[in-house]
């Protein structure tokens, strides 16, 4: 913005404008788990004034069990058909920031609702990052393998081109919270902002 001599707007300003921008839309943070979808996604919210919802919670509450218990109980296929459903309901529940679990988007339906009604902004991070920050947690039933590098390295090659037709992209890395979501902000404002995508 400041190449083109335009003053950079002040926090407030640019929230509302991206507000205005999105109109009923979710902003739809997908990716790998680990990739900070939760964390950042709540301060990006907050950023923005916006409400924040985790699809994995809400899956949660919906079933009254937790994830791994619904993997443990139905497989893994009983879950993916509650999470399409739930990320369906949710979208029709915008504006918000709207954090998935790392295989939703595998569902070519959800993937459909979320281009008509979100924008997708891909947390992309790297192997290392990643089980850096899931080994920390042991809720995670795809991990629970012999070696979990290797599933999250399958993971990451099944689901990155499919992760890669979201609308943005932005890099998950170890830094404070607080640059990920000034750098999402950035990547959505220029998307936003430019008159061909604003909402209708």
């Amino acid at each position: 913005m400041t190449d083109s001599g335009t003053e950079i707007l002040p926090k407030t300003a640019t929230a509302k404008a991206l507000r205005d921008a999105l109109g009923q839309r979710s902003i739809v943070l997908v990716g790998m788990m680990g990739s900070g979808k939760s964390s950042v996604g709540r301060r990006l919210a907050q950023a923005l004034n916006l409400a924040f919802v985790d699809a994995d919670k809400e899956i949660e509450e919906a079933a009254g069990c937790t994830i791994s218990e619904i993997f443990a109980e139905h497989g893994e296929a009983f879950f993916r058909d509650g999470e399409r459903r739930v990320i369906a309901r949710l979208l029709g529940e915008g504006p918000q920031v709207l954090a998935t679990g790392g295989g939703a988007v595998m569902n070519a339906e959800t993937r459909d609702n979320i281009a008509a009604g979100g924008v997708s902004v891909w947390l992309k991070a790297e192997l290392p990052v990643l089980m850096k920050r899931v080994r920390r947690r042991s809720n995670r039933p795809l991990l629970q393998a012999e070696d979990p590098d290797a599933v999250m390295q399958k993971l990451m090659d099944e689901r990155h081109p499919v992760y890669a037709q979201s609308d943005l992209q932005v890099e998950s890395r170890n830094v404070p919270h607080a640059v990920v979501v000034g750098e999402i902000i950035d990547a959505l404002a220029s998307y936003l902002l430019d008159t061909k995508n604003t909402a209708s």
